[in-house]
């Protein structure tokens, strides 16, 4: 029988990154409430969203090996979500400026029947360089990055903004940190090169 994986989620990023791997999968959307805990931490915030979207479809698919993973990062101890205006994404990059700021990403893998859960969040860091409010016009205005956890889009020319970038695993940043599910589908025998 062929392995049958589900990636809870219709990102197209997370799906881009997910087809590197050349496994066979579908897709669904999970509905979970992705609202903060009282004092929950970025860390735990993402490691608990993450299982909560994988579990939240394995009643529908409880053959599957599903993955889900949440995303938030962390500016001046602060948790930064999504801008949604322009306004705001020019308030978010102004504030970055010069700064560094940290992503974390709350990775599962989770099988209904044998309820089955393996789960990690990935840190990683990007150094911004100093911009000019010019820049952080024409950026927003070129990309558009209003559905976007910090404001930009590292896999296009949110690159521009940055001095380095400090982690494990880029893919981290654009939401599916590949090197942690590689190595956790091979733990349930599931190998991209096997």
């Amino acid at each position: 029988m062929p392995v049958s994986i589900l990636l809870a989620s219709t990102s197209p990023f997370r799906q881009a990154l997910l087809g590197k791997l050349g496994l066979p999968f579908i897709t669904a959307a999970p509905e979970v409430d992705e609202t903060p805990l009282v004092g929950e931490d970025a860390e735990t915030l993402v490691t608990r969203l993450a299982a909560a979207k994988a579990q939240a479809l394995a009643a529908r698919y409880p053959d599957h090996w599903i993955i889900g993973s949440d995303q938030v990062c962390v500016l001046d101890g602060a948790i930064t979500g999504k801008p949604h205006t322009p306004a705001r994404a020019f308030a978010q990059l102004r504030q970055a400026s010069g700064k560094a700021i940290t992503f974390y990403t709350g990775l599962a893998l989770y099988h209904g029947r044998s309820q089955r859960l393996m789960q990690c969040c990935e840190p990683f860091k990007v150094h911004f360089r100093d911009l000019s409010d010019e820049e952080i016009r024409a950026y927003i205005e070129k990309e558009q990055p209003l559905q976007c956890a910090g404001s930009f889009k590292s896999e296009g020319l949110g690159i521009c903004l940055f001095e380095r970038l400090e982690g494990r695993d880029p893919n981290t940043l654009v939401g599916l940190p590949l090197i942690a599910l590689n190595a956790m589908l091979r733990t349930v025998g599931i190998n991209p090169l096997g």
